[in-house]
């Protein structure tokens, strides 16, 4: 018999119930932070991997750090996961009116998505809602998307292009200059241009450099294996002959 979401509250209850798991009864909301990006990264890396057996255990482990967050609150009487599921309810009705109202509305804007939000969490600016502690490369390319869906963004890719470019050009003033805050301002907007041109031809900056970086991790180990094998130390060679078998580790012809 398949268990479901009451089970698994139930199951917490327990573990939390003072003759339940130690550990379990010392977590607390922020104890458990650490746990739940390492899961959330685990999901990810499950569906990078198009492994739809891990996927569905990540998730799992996910879904168990949901309803913990929210059995912490239930304990304080400030909300229970029944609650968190109602509210999620209303917002996706909210938000697709086009779809839920009584007379459809083919004419959604593109940008009702962001200015629902804004209204239903009494926000200031479109922009609001993006959180502090994500990852920079993300924040940017959502930060770029909530201002795109209400309008404000680059027609085509050769405006992307052309600031992209126009960036490079300032930052290399700025390291002629030698000023250190103009140079790491003009490096950081050099980066927000990259994101920019990620999001417009559909890439998520996040996952294409970490498979650079497993690339170049990849390559590099592949050298030094080289290296080892023939008995060469790697800060006796000249960069020219490392440069050389390097193309010849892309081309895999070691």
């Amino acid at each position: 018999m398949k268990k479901n979401l009451k089970d698994l509250i139930n199951i917490l209850k327990e573990l939390r119930a003072p003759d339940g798991c130690e550990w379990d009864r010392e977590q607390t909301h922020e104890s458990l932070i650490p746990y739940l990006l390492e899961e959330t990264y685990e999901v990810i890396e499950a569906i990078e991997q198009k492994d739809y057996v891990l996927l569905k255990e990540e998730l799992g482990d996910l879904l168990l750090h949901v309803v913990f967050q929210a059995e912490l609150a239930s304990e304080k009487n400030n909300f229970n996961i029944y609650d968190s599921i109602s509210n999620i309810i209303e917002k996706l009705i909210n938000r697709h009116p086009h779809i839920f109202s009584d007379k459809k509305d083919q004419s959604y804007a593109k940008g009702s998505w962001e200015l629902a939000k804004k209204k239903e969490k009494k926000r200031n600016s479109i922009l609001d809602g993006v959180p502090k502690a994500m990852p920079a490369l993300t924040k940017a390319s959502r930060i770029q998307e909530k201002a795109s869906g209400v309008g404000f963004d680059w027609d085509n890719l050769s405006q992307v292009y052309d600031k992209v470019y126009e960036e490079l050009d300032e930052l290399k003033e700025a390291i002629k200059s030698k000023k250190e805050n103009e140079i790491k301002d003009e490096f950081g907007d050099v980066l927000f241009s990259m994101v920019n041109l990620s999001r417009h031809i559909s890439i998520n900056p996040e996952v294409a450099l970490d498979k650079s970086i497993i690339k170049f991790k990849d390559r590099f180990q592949t050298l030094e294996k080289y290296l080892d094998e023939n008995k060469l130390e790697i800060k006796n060679q000249s960069l020219s002959d490392l440069d050389k078998l390097w193309n010849k580790i892309k081309k895999k012809e070691i």
